[in-house]
């Protein structure tokens, strides 16, 4: 079983930080009850308050595959789009350095 480890940035439209904050924390409670799930941390950078920053872990690829395939992970995503520049995140997917 090999993780998945992966983070995701994005930047809100002028005036929709607050909005974007809201629906990231509520998807980080759905996200973090999820089985397969081991971390999912949010956060806005401190000195550009409309970016995010999230990184998530997953147990497997059959988790994140899992996770991908939720109701909530579709939903968040379609309220996102109108909110954020580009309609989405983009994802970079990490390896452990060992």
């Amino acid at each position: 079983m090999t993780a998945k480890y992966l983070y995701a940035r994005f930047r809100a439209e002028e005036g929709h930080g607050d909005v974007v904050a809201t629906l990231l924390a509520g998807y980080g409670r759905d996200v973090s009850a999820e089985p397969g799930n081991i971390r999912f941390d949010a956060h806005r950078l401190a000195e550009h308050p409309d970016s995010f920053f999230v990184y998530e872990e997953y147990v497997d690829d059959d988790a994140f595959q899992s996770h991908i395939a939720t109701p909530h992970c579709a939903a968040f995503n379609e309220a996102l789009a109108p909110h954020v520049v580009g309609g989405g995140s983009t994802l970079t997917w990490l390896e452990p350095v060992k």
